[in-house]
C-alpha cells in the first residue's frame, strides 16, 4: 500500500506540487520547506494506511479473541507511533538532504554510516525510552524465578540489569519474552501473559533461547545485515535519483520532491532481499533452539513451551514452504518441536 502511494504520488506530479506549496509556505527557506514537505507526506501516508492498520490491529485481533485493548488506548498508541515516526522521518530527511548538498557523489555512503550509528543507539536506548511509551514495566516480583533466570544468564556469560514484568495483558492475550538492550541497558522482559500461562521450567527454556542471540552476537549480526541493506538501498537511490532528475517535476538529486523515489529504492532492496534475510534469521533461530536445549537439557519443557506459545499466539503450525521462505523469520512451530524431539532422541 505504501509503495503504491509513493509511486503514484511521485509520477503524478503531486510530489512536486507539494514541494512548491511547502516552498511558498516557508518563504523559500530550504530547511523549513523540507520539514513542511515531510510532515505533509507522513500525514497523508498515515491517513491512507489507517484503515488497513485498524483492520489488522483491531478488527482481526478482536475477531480471533486476541485483543484486550480499549479503543481509546489503541488510538493513543497510534498517535504516539505516528509522532515518533514523524520525528524520525524529519531527522532522517534532514541528514540525507544535508549530505546530498555537501557531498552529492558520496552522500549515500556517508548517510549509510550515519544511519548505522543511529540503529546501534536505538538498539541500546529502545528498552529504556521507547518501549515504555507503549507498555508498562515493573521489576518481576517472583524471587525464585528471578534467581533462576539470573543464574541462567550468568551461566551463559551474559550480564543483565534486571528481570522485568512486561504488562502486555492490557492490550493482548499473546505472550512474549525478550532479552533487550545492549551493554548496560540489557534486561530480561517477560510478558504477564507468559507468566500467567507458562511454568517456570518453560520460561527458563524460552529465556535460554533468547540468551543464545546475545551469546552468538545475533543482534550485531542483524545490525550488520541492516547496514548492508541500507548501503545497497542508498546506492541504488543515488543512481535512480540521478536518472530521474528532470522528470516528474524533479530538479535535481537534492530536490525534496524526490524523497518518495528514495524511499521506493530502499523498499525495493528490502523486499527483494527479504527471503535471504529471513533464511539467515531462521538459521539463527534454529541455533538458538539448539542452544536452549543444550543449556537446559529440558526438551520436554521446550516442546510444551512451543505448543503453548503457538496456541496462545494462534501461530500457524505448518505453513506452506513458499510462505515460510518468503515471510517467516522463525521456523514454524511444528518444525521447532520436531527438531527438539529429534534432539531428545539423539541423547537417549
Amino acid at each position: 500500500m505504501a509503495a503504491i502511494f509513493l509511486f503514484v504520488f511521485l509520477v503524478s506530479g503531486w510530489s512536486a506540487a507539494l514541494r512548491d506549496g511547502a516552498t511558498a509556505a516557508s518563504g523559500g527557506i530550504s530547511i523549513l520547506t523540507l520539514v513542511l514537505y515531510v510532515v505533509a507526506l507522513v500525514l497523508v501516508s498515515e491517513a491512507l494506511q489507517m484503515p488497513f492498520a485498524f483492520y489488522q490491529g483491531v478488527t482481526l485481533e478482536r475477531r480471533y479473541g486476541l485483543s484486550t485493548q480499549a479503543m481509546a488506548q489503541w488510538w493513543a498508541d497510534q498517535g504516539k507511533s505516528a509522532a515518533l515516526g514523524m520525528a524520525l522521518a524529519i531527522g532522517a530527511a534532514l541528514i540525507v538532504w544535508a549530505l546530498l548538498r555537501l557531498s552529492p557523489e558520496r552522500w549515500w555512503l556517508i548517510a549509510s554510516g550515519c544511519f548505522i550509528v543511529l540503529l546501534v543507539v536505538m538498539a541500546q536506548l529502545a528498552p529504556v525510552y521507547l518501549l515504555p511509551l507503549f507498555y508498562t514495566f515493573r521489576p518481576l516480583d517472583r524471587p525464585a524465578l528471578v534467581d533462576r533466570l539470573v543464574r541462567l544468564a550468568g551461566r551463559a556469560g551474559t550480564s543483565i540489569l534486571g528481570v522485568f514484568e512486561w504488562r502486555m495483558s492490557e492490550k493482548t492475550r499473546k505472550a512474549n519474552a525478550a532479552l533487550t538492550g545492549i551493554g548496560r541497558t540489557r534486561r530480561i522482559l517477560l510478558s504477564d501473559t507468559l507468566l500467567a500461562e507458562h511454568s517456570d521450567e518453560e520460561i527458563e527454556v524460552i529465556l535460554a533461547h533468547e540468551l543464545s542471540h546475545h551469546v552468538h552476537h545475533d543482534i550485531w549480526k542483524a545490525l550488520a545485515i541492516e547496514a548492508v541493506l541500507l548501503t545497497i538501498g542508498l546506492y541504488l537511490a543515488d543512481r535512480v535519483l540521478a536518472m530521474a532528475s528532470g522528470r516528474f517535476g524533479l530538479v535535481g538529486k537534492d530536490d525534496v520532491a524526490a524523497l518518495p523515489l528514495l524511499l521506493l529504492a530502499l523498499g525495493a532492496v528490502s523486499i527483494l532481499l527479504l527471503p535471504v534475510v529471513n533464511a539467515l534469521s531462521r538459521a539463527q533461530e534454529r541455533r538458538a533452539d539448539l542452544y536452549a536445549l543444550e543449556m537446559t537439557g529440558n526438551a520436554a519443557g521446550f516442546m510444551s513451551a512451543m505448543k503453548r506459545l503457538g496456541a496462545q499466539n494462534l501461530a500457524e503450525e505448518r505453513p506452506s514452504r513458499l510462505v515460510e521462505i518468503l515471510f517467516y523469520s522463525h521456523p514454524p512451530m511444528a518444525a521447532r518441536i520436531e527438531a527438539a524431539r529429534a534432539w531428545e532422541s539423539g541423547r537417549t
